[in-house]
């Protein structure tokens, strides 16, 4: 019932920025998380960052660095990526978590590379 549609992403040569964005095509009634996952080729998915009404949670290996923002009223929500790293090459996903349901985005490909 809920669809991510995601955009953004792209190629960049290292330390340069992009940005990844994902919007709800309905907001839940209850509370709800939105974040992003990553995966890379070989890898398993990971967390990249996270937000609830409450917290929000980074990887180790992206603080300093990414910034994760969201509208509440809309259910969407953004990932700022600066001074990427060929480490962060991957496909990017946009998640979302309500008290009885999970929704992932169709990923969108991040690539880092001189």
């Amino acid at each position: 019932q809920v669809h991510l549609a995601q955009s953004g992403g792209g190629l960049v040569q290292p330390g340069g920025s992009l940005r990844v964005d994902c919007v709800a095509s309905t907001v839940p009634n209850g509370d709800f998380e939105m974040g992003w996952y990553r995966q890379a080729p070989g890898k398993q998915r990971e967390l990249v960052a996270t937000l609830s009404h409450k917290n929000t949670d980074y990887a180790d290996s992206v603080k300093g660095r990414f910034i994760i923002s969201r509208d509440n009223f809309q259910g969407s929500v953004y990932l700022q990526m600066n001074n990427l790293q060929p480490n962060d090459t991957a496909v990017y996903y946009c998640n979302m978590k309500t008290m009885s349901s999970t929704y992932w985005g169709q990923g969108t490909q991040v690539t880092v590379s001189s």
